[in-house]
């Protein structure tokens, strides 16, 4: 049966309901590419990254069926693994990984949220007619959208302080990422130390996108977002507010870098090999040519290169390979 309710309501009970889109056998990779999904040299980063901070355990937020925390298991085996997940533990997953629905407290690592904040449901508004900012309400089955009431309270105060929509044209609308500062806030508060570190799709209050970002994905294509079990429904993160949230926790050191910036610090960079390598050693001059395509997939501009990356460090000093990485190398390969 069809119902109507605001748009956070609706994506919790598509998503993480009774027959959820995460909670299906497939999983997440059977409807989208991430990092984790296009090359370990993704994993070889974060584990390098866990190693620079002094670190031997990975908390991955988000796990799905733990993909990236295989992958940490067969570049670092001394590392500790933890995967925290609404979906139950998978059935295939190494029996040395931990698993939990929630961040295990009080624990020393690097924390890894990889495309999760932006699946942690938000409210959608948009400006009436008369300059106010309403709640928009969706029907689950067909995702047909109406008018709600005035946002309000802690809804009307987070969009003051970080997507304003004052002033703002009729039809504008903002994301209400209040729901993802509070998760994040949580997370990293969990950790007694180490380094926290968001990945994901973002933008910042200087450069909203006017229309918001909302939308739905199934078998690698954007498809309309209907709150129906049957597709992703996401939005980008505000990276800066979600700062702000860990900052308010407690958290001291952060920077913001994109993937781009991040994967070169930490040595991914896409670089063809030497040619004479192809005489004296065939299949490493095969295998460096895959890490370089594999590189360039992680890196590329207009694609995972983009994502945003917020570090953030809990009561640890940021490795010098990251806090000195200098934004936009755009000369660099």
């Amino acid at each position: 049966m069809n119902t109507w309710s605001t748009w956070r309501d609706a994506t919790h009970r598509a998503l993480y309901g009774a027959g959820g889109f995460y909670l299906r056998p497939e999983g997440p990779a059977g409807h989208f590419r991430t990092s984790v999904h296009a090359s370990p040299l993704f994993a070889g980063a974060l584990a390098k990254l866990a190693r620079e901070a002094g670190l031997d355990t990975v908390v991955d937020v988000g796990a799905g069926r733990g993909e990236l925390l295989v992958a940490l298991l067969r570049i670092d085996p001394a590392l500790r693994l933890h995967g925290v997940d609404v979906a139950a533990r998978p059935e295939a997953l190494p029996p040395s990984i931990g698993w939990t629905a929630s961040v295990p407290s009080g624990v020393s690592a690097l924390l890894v949220a990889n495309e999760w904040l932006d699946n942690v449901p938000v409210d959608v508004a948009e400006v009436d007619a008369d300059g106010v900012a309403r709640i928009i309400e969706v029907e689950s089955g067909s995702g047909r959208e109406r008018l709600g009431p005035a946002a309000s309270g802690a809804d009307a105060a987070w969009l003051e302080r970080w997507w304003p929509l004052r002033g703002a044209v009729p039809g504008t609308r903002a994301e209400i990422g209040a729901p993802r500062d509070a998760a994040w806030a949580t997370a990293v508060g969990a950790l007694a130390h180490g380094l926290a570190v968001a990945i994901d799709y973002g933008h910042e209050r200087a450069s909203r996108p006017p229309y918001g970002t909302l939308t739905g994905y199934r078998q690698g294509r954007a498809v309309p977002p209907v709150p129906d079990g049957t597709c992703d429904v996401t939005s980008h993160v505000a990276v800066d507010a979600i700062a702000a949230a860990g900052e308010a926790a407690g958290v001291g050191t952060v920077v913001h870098l994109t993937q781009r910036e991040a994967l070169h610090a930490l040595g991914v960079r896409a670089t063809r090999p030497r040619y004479d390598l192809a005489r004296t050693d065939p299949r490493g001059y095969l295998a460096a040519l895959r890490d370089t395509g594999e590189a360039g997939e992680l890196t590329a501009r207009g694609g995972l290169g983009d994502f945003r990356w917020v570090v953030q460090g809990v009561r640890t000093r940021l490795p010098d390979l990251l806090a000195l990485a200098a934004p936009g190398d755009a000369g660099a390969p």
